[in-house]
């Protein structure tokens, strides 16, 4: 029981937010290709398996990136009892548990077209470069938007079997989205990070947060209005906006840099937004 208590606390299959909010992407472009190619069981299906997927690369990116910060880890009062960090697993045993992981992510995988493939293949260099960038850039939420956002091309990719506009521009919402959520979640450690000389978008515009916050998603609630005039949404669906925009203005409004709690609230809320998001795509279907 031990070992599988460390290994969900190693994965965070204890906190689904993290995998939740690597789904919502591969929804949505999913969702998106839909409209064009109506082909309702495979899309079920590959719901399933995006959903599957995400979990395991979550977990196995998790697993990774504690490796890489252990010594950091063990610094930062919110992360210090991680298992690697605390020394409840070794090392090897948890490379051992990532190789597992990604050969099971690769099995699924493998059930998609060439281009998907390919494309999923080239995602593993932004998921095992992310967890460095944080020590050479003030910017590693603009690398983590990269990483988890890669599944709106990939799940729009793997029905469509093309790239087109339509999720470029998508990608670059939720790349925005990314930027504002995870700069909110990095003001939890933000007195730590300084300390140790971690860099994060949390650090850079301490003194204007919620003006950053603000613009982020400024630009991907433009980058989906954009989205739905390009695909000449009927003008009766654009209220379904309103819930998506309403939630992230909501959590712009109450998060507050000094309290950690408040950021998490509002980080933890971005899987509400996805949601909303994806009933804002998915009655384009319905037309």
């Amino acid at each position: 029981m031990e070992t599988i208590r460390i290994f969900i606390q190693l994965t965070r299959l204890n906190k689904p937010i993290g995998f939740m909010l690597l789904f919502w992407p591969c929804l949505w472009g999913l969702t998106l290709a839909l409209y064009y190619n109506s082909e309702i069981y495979k899309y079920i299906t590959y719901v399933i398996l995006f959903f599957l997927g995400s979990v395991l690369m979550r977990s196995a990116g998790c697993i990774f990136n504690d490796i890489v910060d252990k010594d950091l880890d063990k610094k930062v009062e919110r992360t210090k009892k991680r298992p690697i960090a605390a020394g409840k697993i070794s090392i090897f045993n948890s490379f051992i548990y990532i190789i597992v992981l990604c050969f099971l992510a690769l099995i699924i995988l493998l059930q998609f077209n060439l281009l998907t493939i390919i494309l999923g293949m080239g995602s593993m260099v932004f998921a095992f470069t992310y967890p460095f960038m944080k020590r050479i850039t003030y910017w590693p939420q603009l690398f983590l938007g990269l990483t988890f956002n890669w599944g709106i091309i990939m799940g729009w990719t793997s029905i469509a079997n093309n790239i087109s506009i339509e999720p470029i521009i998508l990608y670059l919402a939720a790349i925005f989205w990314t930027l504002g959520y995870d700069t909110i979640y990095g003001l939890q450690d933000i007195h730590d990070d300084e300390i140790i000389g971690v860099k994060s978008t949390s650090i850079k515009f301490k003194n204007n947060v919620k003006v950053f916050v603000g613009i982020c998603y400024s630009l991907c609630v433009l980058c989906i209005l954009i989205l739905g005039l390009l695909m000449e949404i009927n003008k009766y669906f654009l209220p379904l906006s309103i819930f998506f925009i309403a939630s992230l203005i909501y959590q712009i409004k109450i998060f507050n840099p000094d309290n950690p709690r408040s950021c998490l609230f509002c980080f933890k809320m971005n899987n509400l937004t996805g949601l909303f998001i994806f009933l804002f795509i998915f009655p384009l279907n319905l037309l």
